[in-house]
């Protein structure tokens, strides 16, 4: 989520298995360098022959997506933890009012990444 310092630049995926892809790695960043193959973690929402934006795990060859895509997809456990907490809060709790935000929250924010993906 805080790219501020990282190598960062577009991959365009040119092979995956089943749980990594791969592709070239194109520098945005200043000081960042070309590299010929990098690895970025199979999801559903990458595909062969797009590109998206990532950054570089420091000392590898492994990136992550960034920009709004990347931070939703980053979010999506604490949308499911909201949900899973709603019905505790209301049955438990005997908070519905909360519990309706909670689960208000969690739903917007996995609609929101599902949508950014």
């Amino acid at each position: 989520m805080l790219t501020k310092g990282r190598e960062s630049g577009t991959v365009r995926v040119a092979r995956c298995g089943e749980e990594v892809c791969t592709g070239p790695y194109e520098p945005v960043s200043p000081g960042s360098q070309p590299r010929d193959r990098v690895v970025v973690e199979r999801s559903a929402a990458v595909r062969e022959g797009r590109t998206y934006t990532v950054v570089i795990k420091p000392g590898s060859d492994d990136v992550v997506r960034s920009g709004p895509a990347g931070v939703l997809y980053a979010w999506v456990p604490l949308g499911g933890a909201m949900l899973l907490a709603s019905v505790v809060v209301a049955g438990g709790l005997r908070r519905t009012r909360a519990a309706w935000v909670l689960a208000g929250g969690g739903t917007a924010l996995l609609t929101a990444a599902f949508v950014a993906l």
